[in-house]
């Protein structure tokens, strides 16, 4: 049965880009362990709007585990202490009475801080333009069974496909890699036949983006594969390197 606990918050504070951030100490008390976490800070926040003072600022959206939006650090862990999970589905039960939760925004060069909590994970959304389209006939509606496709590589790409963005891989690196994302987005499309056309095209243009705009190498050490809400497997990293070593083969 679910109870009521007090808790302190220490939260990551920022005004903007550029300014310099720091961390503000709030209490809680009677917060129930059914609330989401996302729902804890709606009660921290209309305790401060009626204390006269500035709410904290965070991503969200969906709060159904499906956009990636609630991108928050917690307790030195990408999306909180449970596993498999995103922010919005972490709940208070999970704390105990008393306990201290530390909360950051992502710390990723490719992830500058916009305010508070929220940070401008546009970098991704250059890194699937990057990508670019797949060449499909777009005509008359193909029978089902029309392009046959082995189970195991139509469950591999949906498995990649189910990489929701939302920057949990680069956050938890220790190298800021995104890696793991642009491995899953390319994995999807390399497993077809629909994303043969511009295969190789493809991976070069999001691996030369994801350098552009910051991203680290990964290293292995596979703490963006612990933390990804989403289970997505390392082993599309090794998918994009074979995929980006055969198109550089065939310059």
């Amino acid at each position: 049965m679910d109870k009521n606990i007090n808790i302190t918050l220490k939260v990551w504070r920022q005004k903007g880009p550029k300014e310099k951030g720091a961390f503000e100490t709030y209490q809680l008390k009677d917060i129930s362990q059914g609330s989401s976490f996302l729902e804890m800070l709606d009660i921290l926040n209309e305790q401060l709007v009626n204390g006269g003072k500035e709410p904290v600022v965070f991503d969200h959206d969906c709060r159904e585990g499906i956009c990636g939006m609630c991108s928050l650090y917690i307790n030195g862990h990408a999306h909180g202490p449970d596993e498999s999970i995103t922010t919005c589905q972490l709940h208070m039960r999970k704390f105990d009475d008393g306990a201290t939760i530390t909360i950051e925004p992502w710390r990723s060069a490719g992830f500058p801080v916009i305010r508070d909590l929220m940070v401008d994970r546009g970098a991704y959304d250059k890194i699937m333009q990057a990508g670019g389209f797949i060449s499909v006939n777009t005509g008359g509606i193909p029978d089902g069974n029309a392009i046959p496709i082995p189970k195991k590589d139509a469950d591999l790409a949906m498995d990649a496909a189910a990489c929701i963005g939302c920057g949990a891989c680069a956050a938890a690196c220790k190298n800021g890699s995104a890696m793991l994302f642009v491995s899953a987005k390319v994995s999807q499309l390399a497993l077809l036949p629909q994303g043969k056309v511009e295969a190789a095209r493809r991976a070069k243009a999001m691996v030369a983006k994801m350098d552009e705009l910051g991203f680290g190498n990964c290293t292995n050490t596979r703490a963006c594969e612990a933390e990804c809400p989403k289970d997505i497997s390392i082993s599309n990293i090794a998918r994009l390197n074979r995929e980006f070593i055969k198109a550089k083969l065939q310059d």
